[in-house]
């Protein structure tokens, strides 16, 4: 069941990369003109307005992504079938259908209806439609019927499997949407508290994947709440809409390099050279752009203890900026540029005091960060027991990233062990047959941050953000053999 939802959490990861467009494209409209909100600017409006577009279809986004990254081969067949899956549902759910159906008026339909499109429906549609790809794609009917067999079949068995999920959906949906409605509505009114409770869990899902779930509760608009696209819309109340996003740029901006400053210092003096290109790179992306991962896959593994202590102190950070309505917002995540692009935005309430904290917050981590490490001996990058591991001469550009992708496949045992290869925004995910051949030593001799197994025949090499020309060099490999 993990190894499934940790698929999931790889698929959505496309879609939810279209979102630095997104916020790019609104952040420089609302920049020209944050009172009007393109109202005051046809250049401001032709800008927000392409940011809409991709904000305003997530759910469809993620119908597709899903669909396509679930497949077993990854054939657009599959995400054409994810749209249809999507579109078939949402029509049949719609209100004025639901009226139709009901017998009844359209105002006296249940609210959940008006709320159908929504990314929780984008992904059941999307696993829907994958599963209908993984078994049918190479279905062949008979000759009179021939056109319609192997990947064409797909769409119109997803369409059908849609009719389904619809008339299930018809009784459930309600009772979901309100479990959902209720779920948020008991974070609202912890107020500022039910901000720090965020906060703690989304961090300490990070290492299963699952964070993507209860993030789409607070970000997206499953339960009402819709953080994210309120907060780059205006639809909201000054110092409240935002409160689920703000107290992460403390922590991305500040806290995380600030941890990654004290991991470097308290390295051993042999191994700070190694531990600084890993560390000083992960801490400028976690700056700049908010991805966290190759940062916190660098020590979450190696002392968790001092992970549980990040995923606390991000909750502690969502919870001052919550209380004192300090709020800023994010398309993709809470690193600068996201940072930069709220700035004008009208309905952020005094974003400045977030670096005053971010500030605070960069000492905090430090000195809490090096004292513990240095008081329980923690095994951090550069700390890590001395091991007869020689670090792998890396060049410049494709040479370098091809020499990695040899190390990393030689260590994970080569043709004879490999068994599948795929990748998400930092790690490389890989199926073996037999873990036991797995030399991880040799894989950590290339410099990733970090590996997590996570099944029997399953396991993870973070890479970071470079991950893709990593996993091309690998797929090479795989292919010259």
């Amino acid at each position: 069941m993990m190894k499934y939802l940790q698929k999931l959490g790889r698929s959505l990861m496309l879609p939810v990369a279209v979102l630095p467009a997104a916020a790019i494209l609104m952040g420089i409209g609302y920049w020209i003109d944050p009172q009007g909100w393109g109202g005051g600017s046809p250049i401001a409006a032709f800008l927000i307005k392409a940011g809409g577009a991709i904000i305003d279809n997530m759910a469809i986004l993620f119908a597709v992504g899903v669909a396509l990254g679930m497949s077993k081969d990854k054939d657009g067949s599959a995400a054409l079938s994810g749209l249809v899956g999507y579109l078939t549902v949402t029509t049949l759910l719609a209100t004025n259908t639901v009226a139709m159906l009901q017998g009844v008026d359209p105002t006296e339909v249940n609210a959940a209806f008006g709320k159908i499109e929504n990314q929780f429906i984008g992904i059941i549609s999307g696993i829907i439609a994958s599963i209908m790809y993984n078994r049918f794609s190479n279905v062949q009917l008979p000759d009179a019927l021939a056109f319609f067999s192997g990947k064409r079949l797909v769409p119109i068995l997803t369409s059908a499997a849609m009719l389904v999920a619809s008339l299930v959906l018809l009784f459930v949906w309600p009772v979901i949407y309100s479990g959902l409605v209720s779920f948020g509505k008991g974070i609202l009114d912890l107020g500022a508290v039910g901000a720090g409770l965020y906060g703690f869990f989304n961090r300490l899902l990070i290492p299963t994947g699952l964070h993507h779930a209860l993030n789409s509760v607070f970000w997206f608009d499953v339960a009402g709440i819709n953080d994210i696209n309120n907060f780059l819309s205006g639809a909201g109340e000054k110092g409240i809409t935002g409160r689920y996003q703000a107290g992460f740029f403390p922590v991305m901006m500040f806290g995380l390099p600030a941890a990654a400053l004290a991991m470097y210092h308290t390295a051993k003096t042999t191994r700070k050279k190694q531990a600084a290109s890993l560390l000083m790179a992960a801490a400028f992306a976690a700056f700049f752009t908010g991805v966290t991962e190759p940062l916190e896959f660098a020590f979450m593994f190696l002392a968790p203890a001092l992970y549980v202590v990040h995923a606390a102190l991000t909750g502690i950070s969502l919870f001052v900026a919550a209380t004192f309505h300090w709020t800023a917002g994010f398309a993709f995540s809470a690193g600068f540029v996201d940072y930069f692009l709220s700035l004008r935005n009208p309905i952020a309430n005094q974003p400045w005091m977030l670096i005053v904290q971010g500030l605070v917050v960069a000492v905090i981590y430090y000195v809490l960060f090096r004292f513990l490490i240095v008081k329980f001996n923690l095994k951090t990058p550069g700390r890590e027991d001395e091991e007869a591991v020689e670090t792998t001469t890396q060049a410049d550009g494709k040479t370098r990233f091809a020499n990695m992708a040899a190390q990393i496949y030689e260590g994970l045992g080569g043709d004879e062990n490999v068994t599948s290869v795929d990748n998400c925004v930092t790690r490389l995910r890989l199926e073996v047959k037999d873990m036991e051949k797995v030399d991880q030593q040799k894989i950590k001799a290339t410099g990733v941050p970090g590996i997590n197994i996570v099944g029997k025949n399953s396991i993870q090499v973070i890479v970071g953000t470079n991950v893709q020309f990593v996993a091309d060099e690998v797929n090479k490999i795989r292919k010259e053999k």
